[in-house]
């Protein structure tokens, strides 16, 4: 959510900013702007798509080898060319670029008018540029240093001078912000994609640390201006893992690469007849947990739900699953014997983030799975579990989720065969099946086709259905969510037996329903929950393991995919799903890969 790119070198600073924008583009924004200085500050702001920009610049005198730019998702004030960033000082001296949000705005503000300052947007950043310039007398650093600390909230902050035309400075807090090397230039971001194709090379900065850039050299400083040293974080992707690689989009691209994805997880973890190795645990570590809370958002909190049953049947230690923005605020009960397990793949969803603060304040051990290496939560966490998914840049998740489900079923064996409650041969017998899962997803893939043909089917309804019992209901959760997010069709999914509780009343004769029916021991029950909306008129899509038997009995549309566990069912059964709402989205010809009002990475509460 909202995108910094900072550039000071040889080079044209305005051709770094744009394309580096353009690389994080999938971070979702409303508006763009860049910050040019070249003897006097000259700044170019366009609401709209990031090409608005560029066809406002190529009027504008922009040479300069000093710059930042940024991506702007709306918080305070609409979106428009004013409340885009950059942020200039009252007298255009200062120009800054802020994601996150200053909590404290109002009072702030309320006082610098006092002070007789001007304001031009409605946003809470130009009080940070106000506040920068007021704060002013010689020195950028100590300037910024002494604005931020009479500010609450959240910020990853670039920032330029007239006067200080061979410098930018940054801090950051509670935001993702990065710090790229190169010979002869360096650049500051809020993701490595934007300036992957300049550097390999990183320093992955902490929260309230400063760093003064200069064409040849970078140094970082904490609030006492003592300098602290980083180690170099070297990138092992290159640009083109970020690129669509022959696909349409970036969505259909990461789907296909969720076998290769699932591999990388399991890799060095799990072998046939060896204990599970979790990263930088030892034997023991997790042995007095009495209760597993597992916090996340979104796509992750429906991973959550089939680890909380993967856990539980399989170690007996009790699970609850929160959504990260309401487990903060229901005082739940926390002490040195439970884990909290937050779930992002980013590593910077600031809701999961204030979780795992909340968890660490109240002593319990925290555990976090993420694909960013480096991420706030990676490195605030006791104990880490890397997906290694590779980047994810379409805004609906996909490979980050089948890898988030994969991590899950690890950490569930582990805690197994740490207390002994699973028998040896049932916990062989699920490794054995989590090996094959990538060919399993592979062939699951094939769907592709079928899918495609159900979706222009079923693209013009306005409402649409997702039944399931089980983990098929977390999986119809995930399905439901996706088709929501790309393709703006309102869907609801809702457990087989809650039918008769109040949304059986919903259906009526075409409406679509698709329903999970993966799990043998409930296939008799679902089967009755398919029968009752059958009845009543419902077009059904059923998705069943290739092994059943009078498969898609009284079904309209009829998916199979691969057998396997039945605990393992939700790594195949999404695919399909996943599949089946790129195609709608497609054939409505919605933004697949960057939809509505959607971020990629949700970086204020």
């Amino acid at each position: 959510m909202c995108g910094i790119v900072g550039y000071i070198g040889k080079g044209n600073a305005k051709e770094v900013l744009l394309d580096g924008l353009s690389k994080l583009e999938y971070r979702g924004y409303d508006s763009a702007g860049i910050s040019v200085l070249d003897g006097k500050i000259t700044t170019v702001k366009a609401k709209g798509q990031l090409k608005n920009l560029a066809e406002k610049c190529r009027g504008v005198k922009l040479d300069g080898s000093v710059g930042i730019g940024h991506t702007r998702w709306a918080t305070h004030g609409a979106p428009s060319d004013i409340n885009s960033h950059p942020h200039l000082s009252y007298d255009g001296k200062i120009s800054i670029v802020h994601n996150g949000i200053i909590e404290n705005y109002a009072p702030l503000k309320a006082e610098l008018i006092k002070e007789g300052v001007e304001f031009v947007s409605e946003t809470d950043t130009e009080v940070l540029a106000q506040l920068i310039r007021k704060n002013y007398h010689g020195n950028l650093l100590d300037a910024v240093i002494e604005t931020v600390k009479i500010v609450e909230g959240s910020y990853g902050l670039g920032v330029i001078c007239e006067d200080e035309p061979d410098k930018i400075v940054a801090v950051r807090k509670d935001s993702p912000l990065i710090v790229g090397l190169g010979e002869g230039e360096n650049f500051i971001a809020s993701d490595i994609p934007a300036v992957l194709k300049h550097t390999r090379k990183f320093y992955l900065l902490n929260d309230n640390e400063f760093v003064v850039l200069k064409k040849d050299s970078v140094k970082i400083y904490d609030f006492d201006k003592k300098e602290i040293k980083h180690g170099v974080y070297t990138v092992t992707f290159d640009e083109t893992a970020a690129q669509k690689g022959g696909f349409d989009h970036f969505m259909l691209k990461e789907i296909y690469e969720q076998p290769q994805a699932i591999k990388n997880t399991l890799n060095g973890r799990v072998a046939k007849g060896e204990k599970i190795v979790l990263d930088k645990i030892a034997d023991g570590d997790l042995k007095d947990i009495s209760r597993v809370f597992i916090v996340a958002c979104g796509t992750a909190y429906h991973a959550g739900l089939v680890g909380k049953t993967a856990i539980e049947r399989l170690s007996g230690v009790p699970v609850d699953v929160d959504i990260a923005s309401e487990f903060r605020y229901r005082n739940p009960i926390l002490d040195k014997n439970t884990l909290v397990m937050v779930i992002s793949q980013s590593g910077e969803t600031a809701d999961t983030l204030a979780a795992l603060r909340l968890a660490k304040q109240h002593g319990c051990k925290t555990f976090a799975i993420t694909n960013v290496v480096g991420s706030s939560v990676s490195r605030e966490a006791d104990f880490v579990f890397y997906t290694y998914a590779g980047p994810e840049i379409a805004v609906a998740s996909t490979k980050a989720y089948i890898t988030q489900l994969i991590a899950l079923y690890i950490f569930a064996l582990y805690m197994a065969q740490d207390r002994n409650y699973t028998d040896k041969e049932t916990l062989e017998n699920i490794k054995s099946e989590l090996l094959l899962l990538p060919e399993k997803v592979k062939k699951a893939l094939e769907t592709d086709a079928l899918t495609k043909e159900i979706a222009e089917k079923i693209c013009v309804e306005t409402d649409i259905f997702y039944l399931g019992r089980g983990l098929d209901y977390a999986v119809a959760m995930e399905g439901s969510l996706k088709l929501k997010e790309i393709s703006y069709i309102h869907s609801e999914p809702y457990a087989g037996g809650e039918l008769k509780h109040g949304p059986i009343a919903l259906i009526e004769k075409g409406t679509v329903v698709i329903a999970l029916n993966t799990n043998a021991e409930l296939r008799g029950k679902m089967d009755s929950n398919i029968k009752e909306v059958v009845t009543r008129g419902a077009r059904i899509v059923e998705i069943l393991p290739d092994n059943f038997e009078n498969a898609g009995e009284g079904c309209d549309e009829l998916i199979t995919v691969p057998a396997t566990e039945a605990i393992l069912a939700p790594v195949t059964a999404v695919v399909p799903l996943q599949l089946l709402s790129y195609h709608v989205a497609i054939a409505k010809g919605c933004n697949v890969d960057k939809p509505r009002n959607l971020a990629k990475s949700v970086t204020v509460e």
